[in-house]
């Protein structure tokens, strides 16, 4: 289903809204209709994404996957709006993503996406608190006290708050970064490959955290991995490969997330060997 009428806005930023009712009743978080994607020209032209048609629901666990360039994560940056789509278009609840200017791309991150990476993006000089509150310290916001509370106890760093990052494990600057992501109440939190630099343990308990801010707090978390284990903590994992969506799979497990996966290794392969001919 398409999204409704659109409308130019007026705060010169560029920013094109559908119908909220329509949106706040399809339940739909983020979606792209039609993405393409193509780095490059001529000979030296890639097609990273190939049509893509995915639709993101509120209040779920998605993750995505699929062999190593299969465009997963060229998927998430152009959700997240962190990279231009070529042709199609991208919504991020009632506001189309694709066409906006920078400053209503900033203006987009800094209200409606929260984003958790693999190498924990934290400033050094900062405690634990203030880089939790950072994003909104940058827009000007002042914190709800209450949701900061809920948050930092939800990923237990009450008595870390005044550690800076090189005082935190692995795992604590990871949780930091997941409330920093929350504290702005966002409407999709992204997150690529957030337990790649962290121990089994650690990650597990980031993966909890994540999981458990959906059921309990509504949060919407995509998520880019290539590890089954992390994915069988989502809801749903959506599996692309050479560019488009092959398949998805609803409450897995880490076993079936790995057969699927080898299944699509075997067709990457069989499809780079009849190119190669």
């Amino acid at each position: 289903m398409r999204p409704g009428p659109t409308v130019s806005d007026d705060n010169g930023e560029g920013s094109v809204f559908v119908d909220a009712a329509t949106q706040s009743a399809t339940g739909i978080a983020a979606r792209a209709i039609d993405v393409w994607k193509v780095y490059g020209s001529g000979e030296a032209q890639v097609v990273a994404l190939r049509g893509v048609d995915v639709e993101l629901e509120r209040s779920r666990y998605t993750a995505i996957m699929g062999p190593s360039g299969s465009g997963k994560s060229t998927l998430m940056h152009c959700l997240a709006g962190l990279d231009t789509v070529s042709r199609g278009e991208v919504y991020i609840a009632d506001v189309k993503v694709t066409g906006l200017n920078d400053a209503g791309l900033t203006t987009l991150r800094r209200e409606k996406v929260g984003f958790v990476f693999q190498q924990f993006n934290l400033l050094p000089t900062l405690s634990a608190e203030e880089n939790i509150l950072l994003p909104l310290a940058i827009a000007g916001r002042k914190p709800d006290q209450g949701w900061f509370d809920t948050v930092v106890d939800a990923v237990n760093l009450r008595d870390r708050l005044s550690h800076r990052p090189a005082q935190l494990s692995g795992g604590q600057q990871q949780r930091v970064a997941c409330a920093r992501a929350m504290v702005s109440r966002p409407e999709v939190i992204f997150a690529d490959e957030p337990t790649g630099n962290l121990d089994s343990r650690s990650g597990a308990e980031v993966l909890g955290f994540l999981r458990d801010s959906v059921r309990q707090f509504g949060q919407t978390i995509v998520m880019v991995t290539h590890d089954p284990n992390a994915a069988s903590y989502a809801d749903r994992v959506v599996f692309l490969l050479d560019g488009h969506i092959v398949d998805e799979l609803a409450s897995p497990t880490a076993e079936a997330v790995l057969d699927k996966l080898k299944r699509l290794d075997v067709q990457a392969a069989a499809a780079g060997e009849a190119g190669a001919r």
